[in-house]
């Protein structure tokens, strides 16, 4: 695989030019995929493409996987096709004792290799880490397929007002990787990266917030994702309570910013930081809770990527949503 400059880094985007007659276009109203397969249990899924085929990474195990992968050729039939790591990694588990899975996987692609951020953390707490892994391939039968893990990007510990969880990979205006991440506490950071070792930049240090939602108790605002559409950067992200299964509330809102580092504002004009946000999708009668999204501008259609909790058996389960765009704002379909 050839390397590519990073004006070309594909976050969330399409990677090569192949289309897909799975779901509606752009021109159409936004609406759930109809999907089958592999579905269940996935929480917090992470969706890349790569060629013609469509990648999707988990938070902890599935059949026994711990980060699984799950692939597709039509955005719709999902089958599990392999995973990250065996085990936790002792240099994680060192920093944060009493782990048992990893969590929040993101993927992106620049410097000739997939870059894999995750999360290591305990529930509750923010003495977290997250950490890297890189390949060169995302196809489980080439020869080159490898996960390498390249160790420890940023941690965070009880003195510190933010939590080292829920990591997203994004490029401002001139092509410049950065890192956003966190749940609760302060809320939402961001961080320039490093391009040559996608570990946070020496160089630049400061920590930019970009959402908030004090004074509220709890300040319940986790897992960002940021993409570039129309010369403006959109923040997604969740707001209210995940993994209580039935009883979720997780639901999923943006905003939106002329600059990566903000300020990002919702329809209304109100700051992200001060707890504003525009609700993209919510839970329903058969799923609760939906949230961690991820969003692919595929070649054909633009895509929100998110979890739910089945309202009968709280089991977290895929789910994919078309994507329309009115007056700059994004609509997702509707949960039954």
């Amino acid at each position: 695989m050839r390397q590519v400059s990073l004006a070309v880094l594909v976050l969330g985007a399409a990677l090569g030019a192949a289309t897909t007659s799975a779901g509606p276009g752009r021109g159409h109203s936004p609406e759930m995929l109809a999907l089958e397969g592999d579905l269940t249990p996935i929480h917090d899924p992470a969706i890349v493409r790569h060629g013609d085929r469509y990648y999707v990474f988990a938070t902890n195990r599935f059949a026994g996987k711990l980060l699984p992968t799950f692939c597709s050729a039509d955005r719709c039939r999902w089958v599990l096709c392999g995973n990250v790591f065996d085990e936790v990694p002792a240099w994680a588990l060192a920093e944060v004792s009493g782990a048992r899975g990893i969590w929040a996987p993101d993927v992106s692609y620049f410097r000739g290799r997939f870059h894999l951020y995750y999360s290591v953390s305990t529930f509750g707490s923010n003495r977290s880490v997250i950490g890297l892994a890189t390949n060169l391939t995302l196809d489980p039968t080439h020869p080159d397929y490898r996960w390498v893990d390249e160790g420890r990007v940023v941690g965070s510990a009880p003195g510190d007002d933010w939590n080292a969880i829920d990591p997203n990979l994004a490029l401002d205006e001139r092509g410049r990787p950065w890192l956003a991440w966190g749940s609760f506490w302060g809320g939402i950071k961001l961080h320039r990266v490093d391009p040559e070792t996608g570990k946070l930049s020496a160089r630049h240090r400061e920590l930019v917030s970009l959402a908030s939602r004090r004074p509220l108790e709890p300040p319940a605002i986790e897992a960002p994702f940021i993409v570039r559409k129309d010369g403006h950067h959109y923040l997604f992200v969740s707001f209210d309570r995940c993994c209580r299964g039935r009883e979720s509330t997780y639901k999923v809102v943006v905003g939106r910013a002329r600059e990566i580092t903000g300020p990002y504002l919702d329809r209304e004009g109100r700051p992200m930081l001060e707890g504003g946000g525009t609700l993209v999708i919510e839970g329903a009668e058969k799923w609760r809770g939906p949230g961690h999204p991820a969003v692919l501008l595929d070649a054909d259609a633009d895509l929100l990527v998110f979890h739910a909790y089945d309202a009968t058996t709280g089991r977290p389960s895929l789910h994919i949503s078309t994507m329309a765009w009115e007056d700059g704002w994004p609509r997702a379909g509707r949960l039954r």
